[in-house]
Order: structure tokens, then C-alpha cells, then sequence
């Protein structure tokens, strides 16, 4: 099994790799979008859900590159994007000046060929709410590929424990470093657990992880 790192880890080498000036999230939309694309032809119909945080921000730059790249998209941003942080709205304003659109809640009958989940990420450290379940509820009824970047929406990334129904992703691709989360969670939620460094390095096993 391939080294996995508590979310303390993950997070301080992303805050040194921004504090060098590094914008990690386009790297992120690129590695999501070149994953998609590697698995999904330009026709495919793409639905992206966007959350109130950095992992919503991957999602929306994952959709600007596949926008770019011909793919029918959706872009589902519940929390709308007032409060994104920083990085995540600078990633919303390319996704809106490349000509996407968002919608606040899903509304699409016909299910989609593929769901990017970038709901919470590692960020999640407490029930999903009912109007999310519901969301995540209705992704899980369609029965079709899903990529979760990071981990799946729904899931501790430290412990693996269900916070609620989770999504049940067929990929999950962790940017940076495996949320050490993704061994406990389960394949039928984690599905193939893929990795995208970034070009940032992390501690090797007992070095401080």
C-alpha cells in the first residue's frame, strides 16, 4: 500500500509550497481535467460539484480545462460563490470568463457520463448536512463513474469514518499526498486510489509523519 499521511501533514506542505509562491490549484484542475479526459471522450456530458472551499475550487478549475477541451459541462455550486476562499474564487472567475455557467442546485433529470466530487475534499470534519446528503444521495442513485478528488465527500480523511452516506467514488484522486483516511474508508467508497503530487515532496514513513 502506498504511503498515506495524517490531513496535518498534507496541509502543512501545501502551506509551504503556497507560502513559496506556488498556485497549486490550476495544477490540481489540469491533473482532474487530463484524468477525465484520459477516460471520458469530448462528448461525454461532465457534472462538477463545487463546494464552499479549496476542494470546490479543484472542481471548478478541473472545469474550466475540460470547458476548454470541448466537454459538456454542469457546475454545481450549492453554497454560490460569495464565500469562497481565495483560491477558490480566482478559479470560479476563470471558470466564468472561459463562458461556464453554475447552477446552486441540481436539477438535471438525465444522469451525466461522469461526476467530479469536489464537495469538501479533506476538509470535512462533521455530518454532512441534509441538504448535501440529499445531493450526495442523488449522485449515488445515478450509478455512474464518479472521480472524488481528494477523498470522497462524506468521509473523515484522518479516520475513514462515515460522516453520513458517502459519495461512492470508482476513483479517488489525492493531490499532494494520500489522506491516510482513504486505507480505512473502503473500495466501495474510495474506489482506485490514484495520486497526483503536484511537484510537492512529503515526508517519507518516519520522518515525523
Amino acid at each position: 500500500m502506498p504511503s498515506s499521511y495524517p490531513v496535518a501533514v498534507i496541509r502543512a506542505a501545501e502551506h509551504e509550497a503556497l507560502a513559496q509562491g506556488r498556485r497549486l490549484m490550476p495544477l490540481a484542475g489540469v491533473a482532474a481535467a487530463r484524468f477525465v479526459a484520459a477516460r471520458c471522450a469530448p462528448q461525454a456530458r461532465v457534472l462538477a460539484l463545487a463546494g464552499p472551499g479549496n476542494n470546490g475550487g479543484d472542481a471548478l478549475e478541473a472545469a474550466t480545462r475540460l470547458l476548454e477541451l470541448g466537454y459538456d459541462l454542469l457546475v454545481v455550486l450549492p453554497s454560490g460563490p460569495q464565500s469562497l476562499p481565495t483560491d477558490a474564487a480566482r478559479a470560479y472567475a476563470g471558470w466564468i470568463a472561459a463562458g461556464g455557467v453554475t447552477c446552486r442546485e441540481l436539477t438535471a433529470d438525465a444522469p451525466p457520463d461522469l461526476v467530479i466530487d469536489g464537495l469538501f475534499g479533506i476538509g470535512l470534519n462533521r455530518p454532512l448536512g441534509p441538504a448535501w446528503q440529499a445531493l450526495v444521495d442523488r449522485v449515488n442513485a445515478w450509478n455512474v463513474p464518479v472521480l472524488a478528488l481528494d477523498v470522497p465527500s462524506g468521509i473523515d480523511a484522518d479516520t475513514g469514518a462515515a460522516l453520513g452516506r458517502p459519495v461512492r467514488a470508482r476513483w479517488t484522486l489525492s493531490f499532494i499526498g494520500r489522506a491516510r483516511g482513504l486505507a480505512r474508508a473502503g473500495a466501495d467508497v474510495v474506489g482506485e486510489s490514484c495520486l497526483e503530487t503536484l511537484g510537492v515532496t512529503l515526508p517519507r514513513a518516519g520522518e515525523g509523519v
